[in-house]
């Protein structure tokens, strides 16, 4: 059996039910609540390694939700929904959603994602280096490389790519980047952003115009991607 426990918040029975089989057959420990309530009792006294979260709940609005979670939850929470607006995808990952899937998803892209957070989870725990692809990251030391030569890059640019790196996988939108990277009253200088991408970009990827690595998630921000 897999270490990695999931809890799934949703309220549509035969989800839940899909949901289970797919990840008990693939050897994790599944719990389920029907109610954004219940979940948040459950996440409580028993913290999974990962939570699957339906938006449309019935008691509370998974946004709700989500944002009590993430007072204290700091692992994955990957929302999962049959709301598709650019406006609630952006609103659940400024909220500190890992990841956002609209109904109906594909088992098989979920079960991925569901990997590569957990993987990276992992990844963070055990050692301040990591590797990527053909690039390898020292976050205590500061020292980025490819194809085993360091490369020259500034504070910011640093800082960037190491924050794309810790969350390999994820979407990050525009306006959260901005505030990590250069602060609150930022969120709004969209074209910083565009800017040090491009020039990290430069640096990073094998071609700039076809980036692998910082992948662009259009109308809501980027990616950081090491399925090379």
């Amino acid at each position: 059996m897999n270490k990695a426990e999931i809890l799934i918040i949703d309220d549509e029975a035969p989800i839940r039910k899909l949901l289970e089989i797919a990840l008990e057959s693939n050897d994790y420990k599944v719990w389920q609540a029907e109610t954004g309530k219940a979940g948040v009792l459950m996440a409580v006294n028993h913290p999974p390694e990962l939570i699957l979260l339906d938006i449309g709940l019935p008691d509370k609005s998974g946004h709700e939700i989500l944002k009590e979670l993430r007072s204290w939850y700091t692992k994955a929470i990957i929302i999962l929904s049959v709301q598709n607006s650019e406006e609630d995808i952006v609103t659940a990952l400024d909220n500190g959603a890992t990841d956002y899937l609209t109904k109906p998803f594909r088992t098989a892209e979920l079960l991925a994602r569901i990997r590569s957070v957990i993987k990276r989870n992992q990844r963070n725990e055990e050692s301040t280096v990591s590797n990527f692809g053909n690039l390898q990251i020292d976050f205590s030391a500061r020292i980025v490389k490819r194809n085993n030569e360091v490369l020259k890059l500034t504070s910011t640019e640093f800082n960037l790519l190491s924050l794309f790196m810790k969350n390999e996988g994820r979407v990050l939108t525009h306006q959260y980047i901005l505030k990590e990277i250069w602060g609150v009253g930022y969120q709004t200088e969209t074209q910083y952003l565009r800017v040090f991408v491009g020039t990290l970009r430069k640096k990073i990827e094998d071609n700039p115009n076809q980036p692998k690595y910082i992948v662009t998630e259009s109308g809501v921000g980027y990616r950081f991607s090491s399925s090379l």
